[in-house]
């Protein structure tokens, strides 16, 4: 099948690069340059601009674009612009599906096929295949199946559900349409906002282990600080990286984001260079929004998209207004900076004394 991929980053690449490897013809384009040189040396055929990329497709044209989800509804509005009824544009990037929904009732007037592809896959997507989350009219999905069988994983070696038999169906390969246009872009919003809820458990759970020797660091005693109570029973030094590397192996949390969790404390055990900023490219607030609109209860992910608010300094003026409250009805003045005794520097200060 032949299309057209505009923007050629980590994931448009890769996903232009496993589309040639199965032997779809890709007519590529990127505002840099170096990025449209580089597929074309790997046998896509570059273009210079959206024009020309349109031009060089056969009808019914399809376009998917990999672009930042700021940048999208300014390069579907051109991509459309080049088009004529009957072709189809692709989303495959992280938009709001609200916008999705918008887009697609606006093309639909002018024949134009609209469909959103949530893609999870990351930077082993090209080797791994991805996961694609497809909305969109059925008769534009149909005629992308090809596209979208290329892309996604295949049955792999994960055993069947118990139960299911006969032809694989698309779910079981990596792919599903899940519906009218914006249905795609919904279910990778919630997929990402478990990923959130996932990352942080994992997270927590590591850094409890990681404080498993607090008895033996415990000796100096504060009114500001509560005291740890039988400090007896928190007298292990646990070595985190090799116990993520045990639960990869029989665990019921065993998982991919635990493989590379395991992976990122073999290479960096203390996680040097990382501050712990973390940030969110808005797929869990989409997801929190939706919860509350739908009357759906979502404690764990709530809690962990704050948890990254807070990670970035968020919860700055908050806590400078407990101390502020502290002080003045009970004369409690904050430990300073660094603090042997001040909440999260304990363990730092004495593993550098």
């Amino acid at each position: 099948m032949r299309l057209g991929m505009v923007g050629l980053g980590r994931m448009g690449g890769n996903l232009a690069r496993r589309l040639m490897r199965d032997g779809h013809e890709t007519v590529v384009f990127d505002v840099a340059e170096a990025a449209v040189s580089a597929l074309e040396s790997e046998g896509a055929e570059g273009s210079r601009s959206i024009e020309e990329l349109v031009a060089k497709l056969q009808t019914p044209r399809v376009v998917w674009l990999m672009i930042p989800a700021g940048l999208t509804g300014k390069v579907v509005d051109q991509v459309a612009d080049e088009l004529e009824p009957g072709d189809i544009i692709i989303d495959g990037g992280n938009s709001n599906y609200r916008d999705d929904v918008r887009r697609a009732a606006g093309l639909r007037e002018r024949g134009i096929h609209y469909v959103d592809v949530g893609t999870s896959g990351g930077v082993f997507g090209l080797e791994r295949g991805y996961c694609l989350m497809v909305g969109g009219p059925d008769e534009a999905v149909s005629v992308i199946e090809p596209i979208l069988k290329t892309i996604a994983p295949g049955p792999g070696e994960i055993p069947r559900t118990p139960g299911r038999e006969g032809d694989y169906a698309p779910e079981e390969q990596g792919y599903l349409h899940c519906g009218p246009s914006g249905a795609g872009h919904y279910v990778k919003m919630v997929h990402n906002g478990i990923e959130y809820g996932i990352m942080a458990a994992l997270a927590e759970g590591l850094n409890i282990l990681d404080n498993a020797d607090a008895g033996i660091r415990e000796s100096e005693h504060s009114a500001e600080i509560a005291p740890l109570e039988e400090p007896e029973f928190y007298q292990f030094t646990v070595d985190t990286p090799k116990v993520t590397e045990l639960w990869r192996r029989g665990s019921v949390i065993s998982s991919w984001l635990l493989d590379l969790t395991a992976a990122a404390l073999e290479e960096n055990p203390t996680l040097d260079g990382l501050a712990g900023r973390v940030s969110d490219s808005g797929e869990g607030r989409w997801t929190i929004k939706a919860a509350v609109d739908t009357g759906v209860p979502v404690p764990v992910l709530a809690a962990a998209l704050f948890e990254r608010f807070a990670s970035r300094g968020e919860d700055h003026y908050a806590n400078q207004l407990l101390s502020a409250m502290r002080l003045q009805f009970g004369g409690h003045k904050e430990l300073p900076a660094g603090d042997m005794l001040e909440a999260g520097s304990r363990k730092a200060d004495s593993e550098t004394a």
